[in-house]
């Protein structure tokens, strides 16, 4: 039985993979902040993922295996108007603490992961 291949892993790499790609668009939206014309970015995942595992309650292991290995991020380009002269809409300070938030989110996801692994060695040495 491989105790690694279950629902709970997948979810836990998915999410991290979605925040490790909101850090990039991120830090891209801080790098291009003096880009003229550029307008910043911003990736949607957690509501696409919800309604796709409230669809599946009740179902089998493996649909929802299926559900959340389908959830794709979005990425989204703002739509506000700029209010600088080059038209580059991107705030630094906005992007700067959106960017802190996220790094706390991942280093959360990835101290839980550990702690479901050292639980799982736990049970299986006895």
């Amino acid at each position: 039985m491989n105790y690694l291949d279950n629902n709970m892993f997948d979810l836990s790499k998915k999410v991290m993979d979605f925040l490790w790609q909101k850090q990039t668009i991120t830090s891209n939206n801080i790098a291009n902040a003096e880009t003229p014309g550029y307008k910043a970015k911003y990736i949607t995942f957690e509501d696409e993922l919800r309604r796709r595992l409230d669809s599946q309650y009740g179902r089998t292991a493996g649909e929802i295996k299926r559900s959340i290995a389908s959830a794709k991020p979005e990425i989204h380009e703002t739509e506000n108007e700029s209010s600088r002269m080059d038209g580059n809409n991107v705030n630094v300070d906005v992007e700067s603490m959106e960017l802190a938030k996220t790094a706390l989110q991942y280093q959360f996801m990835v101290k839980a992961f550990n702690d479901d692994i050292t639980r799982l060695s736990t049970v299986i040495r006895g």
